[in-house]
């Protein structure tokens, strides 16, 4: 034992810290918040750095020492707390919310490409959407069918270049910056004091983009696959945690204030989600006389960084989904494996997913429009599925008797964890139904109506879909040989969706039969939800186990 424990290859801390970085922020996350608050940003990010990074990442690092010889991350700890079944509900909804990003992702490489090879951001003219769509479709599933040419080592690589690449950039940017303002270059906001950092009012749209900021700031948790990895991870991984945390609190302060220099906050391009990144470094190059040069370095960076946050999301949320889950409560078909142990039809279903949202996303007018609802329905989904985390510290908190291991305890006193598990849970969930409502698109006009629409839809396709296995799983069980479905159940699914289709393709009467104006029953949905969502996570875990003796890999 002591031979073939020398003889393997472990993962250092610094490694899975930037594995996780990539994953985690990103200078377009500073881009996409600076858009919605200007510089008011600053004070979003360092409100949400207090009060909700830090605790998130130290709370991974409590349940990543706990739990560390599990190998399924978010997915083992609710199966420790909850059972079996919960476990697999948390596996599910964490994969399937995390594909929106995974086509984001894709998209974001495509705009990268086109910067490249254009050296501007109009992609609308240069391909349309329907060209942007099959590039986007080339890539992401490119990258999931041939994900099992990267292995560890190959991830290791990857994200190492990419995630300190990207540090290094948004260092540069900052470095730059101050460096321009000592030489008394010109600031493009305007004023540029204290109270233009302060918020001038709370009002709904401003708390709906709060869910943005917490999409910017979730994801360490996707680094727990990797404790088995390490030496010592009950003691490193706490510290590739706080690694993050660290880099994160940098690139998203310093980096909204340098935004603010070149971007004037009151009057921002439509396009800056998409495009904003590299409007920022054409920006300073130019103010350097560089030229286009930092631009071109960025856009290369940028393609490298999410190629990386692509090669890990997918083997990382792959590991998480199938790599310890009940296969009681998936179709046999999902469990299937390869010779070389690669979940074929697992890829298959990813294929699907992505293809279904990448056409929604085409029903809408621009690729901008595109981009920013993909972005934001990672608003909703992304928080969503973090739910778990908090659950799963919860329970561990409220039976401190039985969960003691780990190196790393986060609050030692029971009542305190309790109190920052119950916090971190009911706001992320009121955030995440904040972010329903679009902020892109104007109250009352059809691109508003259309967004909501797809943001309800698709979030209800997941839960659908994730009811749906268990149920498709006991039919084959119980069914002689295994089919779970006859010919007249085929045409009847067949037929529902094709009324489906053809209700989406006329949405445009469902926008005549809204009230002109919501009011107050904006709050009366966030707070229904709210009770959906409480209920709901109630009634799964009411009988879910809480003894350690209980759980079984």
């Amino acid at each position: 034992m002591n031979n073939q424990q020398s003889q393997q290859r472990f993962i250092s801390w610094v490694i899975v810290g930037l594995m996780d970085f990539v994953t985690v922020i990103g200078f377009d996350d500073i881009i996409y918040n600076f858009q919605n608050q200007g510089l008011v940003a600053v004070f979003t990010w360092v409100v949400m750095t207090v009060l909700y990074v830090i605790p998130y990442n130290l709370i991974v690092a409590h349940m990543g020492s706990q739990f560390e010889d599990r190998g399924g991350g978010i997915t083992s700890w609710m199966r420790a707390v909850n059972g079996d079944k919960v476990g697999y509900f948390a596996a599910w909804f964490y994969w399937i919310t995390g594909l929106p990003y995974v086509v984001d992702v894709a998209n974001s490489v495509v705009i990268s490409l086109g910067w490249i090879i254009t050296g501007n951001g109009d992609i609308q003219s240069h391909l349309g959407n329907a060209w942007f769509g099959i590039l986007t479709a080339v890539i992401f599933v490119g990258f999931i069918w041939f994900q099992h040419l990267f292995k560890n080592r190959s991830l290791e690589i990857l994200s190492t270049i990419g995630g300190g690449a990207m540090f290094l950039m948004t260092i540069l940017f900052v470095v730059m910056t101050f460096a321009g303002l000592t030489s008394g270059k010109p600031i493009a906001t305007h004023p540029f004091n204290l109270h233009a950092f302060l918020p001038k009012h709370f009002d709904f749209r401003f708390l709906a983009t709060f869910g943005l900021f917490v999409f910017a700031m979730n994801g360490s948790e996707i680094a727990a696959p990797y404790t088995k990895d390490m030496k010592h991870p009950s003691r490193d991984f706490p510290k590739a945690l706080k690694m993050i945390a660290i880099m994160t609190m940098f690139l998203t302060l310093f980096g909204t204030f340098s935004l603010g220099v070149y971007f004037n906050a009151h009057h921002l391009p439509n396009d800056l989600k998409m495009n904003g990144s590299y409007y920022a470094f054409q920006a300073i190059g130019r103010q350097y006389g560089m030229g286009n040069v930092l631009m071109y370095i960025f856009a290369a960076v940028q393609g490298i960084y999410m190629l990386a946050q692509l090669a890990v999301i997918l083997d990382a949320s792959t590991r998480i989904f199938l790599g310890d889950v009940a296969k009681q409560y998936m179709p046999k078909q999902l469990t299937k494996l390869t010779s070389d142990g690669l979940p074929i039809n697992g890829y298959w279903l990813t294929t699907a997913i992505c293809g279904i949202i990448m056409a929604l996303a085409g029903m809408l007018p621009q690729i901008n429009d595109i981009f920013n609802w993909l972005l934001n329905l990672n608003g909703i989904v992304s928080p969503a599925s973090t739910l778990f985390l908090f659950w799963a510290y919860i329970m561990v908190r409220k039976h401190n008797e039985q969960y003691h291991g780990g190196d790393y305890v986060y609050l030692k006193h029971r009542w305190a964890g309790l109190t920052v598990g119950w916090w971190m849970f009911g706001i992320t969930a009121l955030l995440a139904v904040l972010g329903f409502f679009p902020v892109d698109a104007v109250f009352g006009t059809g691109k508003w109506t259309m967004e909501m629409i797809l943001n309800i839809g698709v979030t209800a396709g997941m839960i659908v879909l994730g009811f749906l296995m268990p149920w498709v799983a006991k039919r084959q069980a119980a069914a002689r040989g295994g089919i779970a479905f006859g010919k007249g159940t085929w045409y009847t699914l067949t037929g529902v969706m094709l009324v489906v289709l053809i209700g989406l393709t006329s949405w445009g009467l469902v926008e005549s039969l809204l009230p002109a104006s919501m009011g107050l029953l904006r709050w009366l949905v966030v707070l229904a939800v709210d009770a959906v969502i409480f209920v709901v996570v109630w009634g799964m875990t009411k009988d879910g186990r809480t003894q350690v003796s209980s759980y079984q890999d």
